[in-house]
């Protein structure tokens, strides 16, 4: 990955009352019923298929997108699909408070850009960040900038590993 900056929409996933989706896991990424797919790119079309509110979210989202969610993202069983299926669609980063470490794991494996935004649901829960506002990550600095607004957050920049395997493609590349 040259470019270390990220720029992108992004899809503030959040339940009826605005609040930050937390653990969201495997299953609502990709559901089981999908497990026999192995192409990635008949993945996509199943991204959050298990999610309640969010069923339609590979019909609206586009290549570029990012993802930010409440805590622990990912949680559950192992299943690279849950990753694979982002990649599908273009998406090109999530940022969470936290993600389960199994999701972390395969993630960061494949070359996938996750952050991690600790302050995230005080920001949702005060409207500074908006569904679909244009965002810039700088992965490796850690600042998050609302093209709208020109505020800047801090998000955690990737660690050296991060950057190297994102670098390469994935692990397997290295």
């Amino acid at each position: 990955m040259k470019d270390h900056k990220l720029n992108g929409r992004i899809w503030v996933i959040t339940d009826i009352d605005g609040q930050l989706i937390s653990d969201i896991d495997t299953d609502q990424i990709f559901h089981n019923a999908f497990l026999h797919i192995t192409e990635i790119d008949q993945m996509g079309i199943h991204a959050f298929g298990n999610l309640e509110n969010w069923r339609n979210f590979s019909s609206k989202c586009s290549p570029g997108d990012i993802i930010l969610t409440g805590k622990n993202f990912g949680s559950g069983s192992s299943r690279q699909q849950a990753v694979d299926c982002f990649k599908s669609l273009g998406i090109v980063a999530v940022i969470s408070e936290s993600f389960g470490a199994i999701y972390k794991r395969n993630a960061i494996n494949s070359g996938f850009p996750i952050i991690t935004f600790p302050d995230a649901e005080t920001i949702i829960s005060e409207k500074r960040i908006k569904n679909l506002d244009e965002i810039e990550i700088d992965i490796y600095s850690g600042s998050l900038k609302i093209k709208r607004s020109g505020e800047i957050f801090h998000v955690e920049p990737l660690s050296n590993v991060q950057k190297d395997i994102l670098e390469k493609g994935s692990l397997l590349s290295i």
